[in-house]
C-alpha cells in the first residue's frame, strides 16, 4: 500500500474521532508535540524505523515517552498504530493530522522570506491583512535570507509571490540578454 495512502487514512480516522468526541483542540496539541519530537529527534525516528526493535519494545518506548504528556486518547492512537506495524508512518500521519485541523477551522500557513529581520509589530500587521484579504486566520512563519537583497517572498500554501529585488535584476539581465541577442 502507498505510504501516504496509510498516513492519510489514520489521520482521516483519528480527526473524525476527535471531531465526535469534541477534543479537537486538546488531541491537536498532542499530535502537534508528537509531530515535533518527530521533527527534532532523530533517535526517535531511527526507534520507529528500526527493524531490530520488536514491537511490543517500541509500544513500551512511545508509552515511556509521552504517557504524562499526551491524553490517554492519543497515546492509544499511537499504541494502535504501533501494534498494527505501522509506525514508521507516524511522522505523515502526524502531518496529515495537523493539514485536516488547518482545513477545517479555515487556518492557512504562509510563509515571508525577507532580507532582514522585521518587527513583530509589522507581522501583525501583515497577518490581518492576509486574514481579511483570504477570510481565513493566518499562521505567518517569518525567514530571514539576506541574498534576496530586499523586498520580499510570500508563500502562502503552494502559491508563491516573489517581490524580492533579487529576482527582479534576473528578470532585467534576462531582458536585456534577450534584447542583445536580438
Amino acid at each position: 500500500m502507498d505510504h501516504s495512502a496509510i498516513a492519510v487514512r489514520y489521520a482521516k480516522a483519528f480527526f473524525a474521532t476527535a471531531k465526535e468526541k469534541d477534543l479537537l483542540e486538546i488531541l491537536k496539541t498532542d499530535i502537534k508535540l508528537v509531530f515535533d519530537v518527530c521533527n527534532e529527534s532523530a533517535d526517535f525516528i531511527l526507534l520507529l524505523e528500526s527493524p531490530i526493535v520488536k514491537t511490543s519494545k517500541k509500544s513500551e518506548l512511545i508509552s515511556s515517552i509521552f504517557k504524562e504528556k499526551i491524553n490517554e486518547l492519543t497515546l492509544s492512537f499511537l499504541l494502535l498504530i504501533a501494534t498494527n506495524k505501522r509506525e514508521v508512518h507516524i511522522p505523515g500521519i502526524c502531518r496529515n493530522f495537523l493539514g485536516l485541523t488547518r482545513k477545517d477551522q479555515n487556518i492557512k500557513s504562509a510563509l515571508l522570506t525577507t532580507a532582514s529581520e522585521i518587527n513583530s509589530e509589522s507581522i501583525k500587521k501583515i497577518e490581518e491583512l492576509l486574514g481579511k484579504e483570504l477570510n481565513a486566520t493566518i499562521e505567518l512563519s517569518t525567514k530571514v535570507k539576506p541574498e534576496i537583497v530586499g523586498g520580499l517572498i510570500l508563500r502562502l500554501d503552494d502559491k508563491q509571490y516573489d517581490a524580492s529585488i533579487s529576482t527582479q535584476l534576473k528578470k532585467i539581465k534576462q531582458e536585456l540578454l534577450e534584447s542583445e541577442l536580438k
